[in-house]
């Protein structure tokens, strides 16, 4: 039963609309570094897995803000654009000296940009 259940998955992902796809897996990202930060022991090395996910997240949502033929007004592709650099850089940091309380901001940011990919 375990792979139809994995397979019911698999399909749930194909078949969502690309901002439903994207709220998942800044979802995934946020719960990623809760998992991290709540463990009664902090691991750096998931820490570091964590922040890696996510900054590879944040740079296909950079790259394709990049793009000329990106059809959202230059006001909200700045706006991202600055979100991203925060999001980059702090993922950095975190890949080299892991600290529970630098996850914060992300599983914040990630939640509410899901939240508004959503439409809540």
């Amino acid at each position: 039963m375990q792979s139809g259940a994995h397979a019911y998955a698999r399909m749930a992902q194909q078949t969502a609309n690309p901002r439903e796809r994207e709220a998942q897996l800044l979802l995934r990202a946020a719960a990623r570094f809760a998992a991290v930060q709540a463990a009664e022991s902090f691991d750096r090395s998931a820490a570091r897995e964590a922040a890696l996910f996510n900054r590879k997240l944040w740079t296909v949502f950079l790259s394709s803000v990049l793009r000329k033929e990106n059809p959202l007004d230059a006001d909200t592709k700045t706006n991202i654009k600055k979100i991203a650099m925060f999001v980059l850089d702090r993922c950095a940091a975190i890949e080299l000296r892991p600290a529970p309380e630098q996850m914060t901001a992300l599983i914040r940011i990630n939640r509410n940009l899901a939240e508004g990919l959503r439409g809540g």
